[in-house]
């Protein structure tokens, strides 16, 4: 340079810099003209080492740097040969502490873009990173410079990115000879595989105005079709996800609407495919019905239909051949070149779906991707609500964008939209159960076996050929492409008509587009991860979402294969078991619907090993046993056999060695048995014992019922047993009568007055037929204290008990029989429907001892449990001496006392009160009991008959 203008590009002053560099500018024009390249590129480098790089004097930098852009103003298109050169000692300034030697910078390259245009792009990466800091500077001039240069950029990227190749490569000249590359595309200067990497790295940053730049570069690339930035959308889906975050508003709503967009497109992709690949199958299939029609038409069958044509004209006949097979393969190159011709863009682009789901899973549980498993452990904040309702709409639609890729993401997602169920914003709940209805429909449609597709194999002798249309590469830009493919389409038809193999009647193999539509394979999901996922959300704090995951097993049970569902001994089932204690009562019902899947199939052993675990939850929950026992029994009842359910529960409480357990357990089946709806089908069961199955159904559940005396007595009622239930009640004077079991023979009363007994009250009309009946009834009153139970008992028997009149004249007439008392119960001439049962195989003196026997332990067992501690150094007579447990006024109220009658009974008699009733424990207190007429507090009155003809119970006045 010469030395003023070198002196006036170190000035202070901006102006003289100024007019340095017009100086300088015409300087090289000249000798561009002059074609003195070699003063240019030193007045070049003595612009960049001696101005731009020094780093003591920011004037000289700024005199640089207008220089610099003056030297490319002055090359104008032969700045390309330069660029390089002038392009680093700019972009080095950016980074400059001195916020006017950046503002200067940003003027100087604006000025050198707008020169070198599409060139620019071949240092588009160093410019994008050099404005992506600029973004946040904090001097305002500087960011303003930075925003005018950045849309310059956008400019030239809009008009050149898909298309423009650089002046600089040369490769045209030495590829003009080289027939094998003819059709090779050039590179373009903007290269998006250059380019992504950077965008990943500054795709992490947190400051909102760089956020707010890389974003609007985002949406400005996916503009431009050609491009296809879509394809590399894994590689900063995250980051976009992650700016959903940010507070600032301008960040987010320029993210949304930059992810509607990208789903908008993948949308539209996955359209197009379909498109593509169901008008693939329709051509298929008419070329093989073309091909199986002329196939028929050249059978012997049609030949001789046709006699009399093919004897005139042979000749015809072979040049019909001919020309179909002509116009056969004419159709095929059509339809090739068809397909190349019309190229639709987005067709090629290929989208890897399994990455961007993996993606969206990861941030369904917030803005860091954490596996939220209690919604109580984590509460989201509402910018990660904001994210996962997002990653929920866009899970949403790939259901309908690429279903294939969804099974293997089942179990994760599982895990994150059951959860969401119970958010606390309404908009993500929407979005959840929206999502978690697209999971089960699309389980749902899963075939039940894998699909079998026979495909045909190609001849093996010949070569693969394209048949349906050329395949694809994805294109850099649109221009090239339709250059390349106008300059090859006639030596490409020509080639593949040269080496087009000869026709079969095979159909080609399917495209991948197509075989991507088959049907999908049924079970390839990891049924183990999802089962394990479900059964997780069964410590979830919210009701609705262990509800949803047990809809979720039981569905899945449902649909699973024979060798993949749930079993009773898998792991998961105690899972299932503890949710029978859950507070909530729809989850308990899904978790009985879901165990009596399970157990619906199966054989005795795992039916027995289900029951056995359900008793063991019993008898360690016995608050579960109180407020549940009754709906998981019926509940069982409905999908499973309830004979079933009652005789493997009555083999168990059989053999168990806890006594108290069995007798409630048994007392609450005993108590749903005669009440609940669900279990009418074994009542009428038990009514009929005339068959072999109803009899030892019978006899299990008397052996079982045994624990309880109360039950079996109505077990027998039941059955209409009533000749066995009155030699139980026989039994009964030998019990100890605790308060329980008087609380259970009055709600057995109460039960007698249900619907449920309604064959029994009128088989009292019949007292000739079941005289036993009415024994079982006045023992249970004899059994009973003055309560309302007695009262309803005694009217019920009043009701009926002037029938017995009518049957009098009948029996006085025989001078021989005995009494009519005795004569109804003990005639052995009257049809006894017992003694033909006892004849058909019930073996009721056996019954009886058995429940002699487990009575007597059950009554051994219960006194060795109440004695006193001390009791047991003494000798036997001080234990039996020892006094009983007390009464208190809650068990009098129970079985109708009033507080201070039991303790006036035993003041009266002299009979210590056990269990809440008086009774005699040596021979001088029953001698004392026998003579005494009356307890204390009752009305003298003379002791009631048994009989159904001593005028009623409550004593009729006698006429004197």
């Amino acid at each position: 340079m010469d030395p003023n203008v070198s002196k006036a590009l170190t000035d202070k002053l901006y102006d003289k810099r100024k007019s340095g560099a017009l100086e300088l500018e015409n300087l090289i024009r000249d000798a561009l003209a002059a074609g003195d390249h070699d003063r240019i590129y030193k007045i070049v480098q003595q612009l960049c080492h001696d101005y731009a790089y020094v780093t003591t004097q920011a004037h000289a930098r700024n005199g640089g740097l207008i220089g610099l852009a003056a030297a490319a103003i002055a090359l104008g298109p032969e700045v390309a040969r330069y660029l390089e050169d002038i392009v680093g000692p700019v972009l080095a300034c950016f980074a400059d502490q001195d916020a006017r030697v950046r503002y200067y910078a940003c003027e100087s390259m604006y000025n050198i873009a707008k020169v070198a245009k599409g060139e620019t792009l071949l240092y588009f990466n160093q410019v994008f990173d050099a404005l992506c800091k600029l973004a946040a500077d904090s001097e305002m001039s500087v960011k303003n410079g930075a925003e005018l240069l950045d849309r310059l950029i956008k400019d030239i990227v809009s008009e050149s990115a898909a298309t423009y190749v650089s002046v600089l490569h040369d490769r045209f000249g030495a590829e003009a000879n080289d027939e094998t590359a003819v059709h090779e595309e050039p590179p373009t200067a903007f290269s998006l595989q250059r380019f992504i990497p950077l965008l990943k790295e500054r795709i992490t940053v947190m400051n909102p105005f760089t956020r707010v730049f890389l974003v609007s570069w985002i949406t400005l690339l996916d503009s431009i079709p050609d491009l296809e930035l879509v394809a590399y959308l894994p590689e900063f889906l995250g980051g976009l996800f992650r700016f959903l975050s940010d507070s600032n508003p301008d960040v987010h709503s320029a993210t949304q609407v930059a992810l509607e967009k990208f789903l908008a497109e993948i949308k539209k992709i996955a359209r197009l495919k379909r498109g593509i690949a169901e008008s693939k199958r329709s051509q298929a299939d008419d070329v093989m019905k073309r091909s199986d029609s002329a196939t028929r038409s050249r059978s012997p069958g049609s030949m001789v239909s046709a006699d009399s044509d093919t004897d005139d004209n042979p000749q015809d006949e072979a040049a019909f051949s001919e020309n179909d097979d002509e116009g056969s393969d004419r159709s095929s190159v059509d339809d090739g070149t068809s397909g190349e011709e019309d190229w639709i863009p987005g067709q090629d682009v290929q989208i890897d779906y399994t990455k961007i789901l993996e993606i969206l899973v990861t941030f369904l549980g917030g803005s860091s991707g954490e596996n939220i498993k209690h919604s109580a452990l984590h509460k989201l904040t509402k910018a990660e609500e904001e994210i996962q309702l997002t990653a929920l709409r866009w899970i949403d639609s790939f259901f309908d964008i690429a279903p294939e890729e969804m099974l293997a993401f089942i179990p994760r997602l599982l895990s994150h939209v059951l959860p969401a169920l119970s958010n606390d914003v309404e908009q993500v709940r929407q979005a959840a159960n929206k999502v978690n209805g697209s999971l089960m429909n699309y389980i749902l449609s899963l075939p039940d076996e894998e699909p079998k597709v026979e495909r045909p194999e190609p001849p093996p002798t010949q070569p693969a050929a394209p048949t349906g249309g050329v395949t694809m590469e994805r294109r850099e830009s649109a221009m090239s492409s339709k250059m390349s493919r106008s300059a090859g389409r006639p030596s490409d038809v020509d080639s593949r008509a040269a080496e087009k193999p000869v026709q079969t009647d095979m159909p080609p193999p399917p495209p991948a587009e197509e075989q991507s539509a088959l049907p999908r394979q049924s079970w390839n999901l990891d049924y183990g991860a999802t089962v394990n996922a479900l059964t997780l959300q069964f410590l979830n704090d919210h009701e609705a979402t262990r509800v949803a995951a047990l809809t979720w097993l039981i569905e899945l049970h449902r649909k699973a294969p024979p060798g993949r569902k749930l079993e009773i001994n898998e792991a998961t089932f105690p899972a299932l078991l503890k949710t029978l204690s859950d507070s909530s009562d729809l989850v308990v019902r899904r978790d009985l619907t879901l165990l009596s899947q399970m157990c619906k199939n199966t054989d005795d052993v795992k039916f027995t090993a289900f029951m056995i675990d359900l008793l063991k939850l019993f008898g360690t929950d016995r608050r579960l046993l109180e407020t549940r026992g009754n709906l998981i029994i019926r509940h069982l009842s409905l999908g499973l056999s309830a004979e079933r359910i009652y005789r493997t529960l009555a083999d168990c409480l059989e053999k168990d060695e806890d006594i108290e357990f069995a007798s409630i357990m048994v007392q609450n089946l005993n108590n749903n048995l005669i009440t609940a709806p669900e279990l009418a089908d074994v009542r009428k069961r038990l009514r009929n014992l005339e068959t072999r199955d109803g009899q030892t159904f019978f006899v299990t559940l008397f052996r079982s019922w045994c624990h309880n005396a109360v039950s079996t007595f109505s077990l027998c009622l039941l059955a209409q047993a009533y000749e066995q239930a009155y030699n139980l009640l026989q039994i009964f004077a030998d019990l100890e009568m605790t308060v329980n079991m008087l609380i259970q023979v009055d709600k057995l009363v109460q039960l007698l007055e249900s619907p449920v007994f309604t064959y029994l009250r009128l088989q009292l009309l019949e007292p000739d037929r079941y005289p036993h009946l009415y024994k079982c009834l006045y023992g249970l009153l004899m059994l009973l204290p003055q309560s309302s139970a007695f009262a309803a008992l005694k009217n019920r028997l009043n009701s009926v008990s002037a029938i017995g009149y009518l049957h009098i004249p009948l029996r006085a007439s025989n001078p021989t029989t005995p009494s009519a008392s005795t004569a109804n119960f003990e005639r052995p001439d009257r049809p006894n429907r017992l003694k033909a049962r006892e004849e058909g195989g019930i073996r009721w003196t056996e019954l009886l001892e058995k429940f002699r026997a487990v009575q007597e332990r059950a009554r051994r067992v219960a006194r060795g449990s109440t004695l006193p501690e001390f009791a047991f150094d003494g000798t036997p007579e001080d234990i039996q001496a020892a006094p009983p447990p007390p009464v208190t006024d809650k068990e009098r109220r129970a079985i109708g006392l009033a507080p201070g009658v039991v303790e006036a009974r035993a003041m009266a008699t002299g009979i210590p009160v056990v269990g809440g009733v008086g009774r005699p424990n040596t021979p001088a207190q029953r001698a004392s009991v026998a003579t005494q007429g009356s307890v204390v507090g009752a009305k003298g009155k003379p002791g009631l008959g048994l009989g159904r003809f001593a005028g009623g119970v409550g004593g009729r006045k006698t006429k004197r």
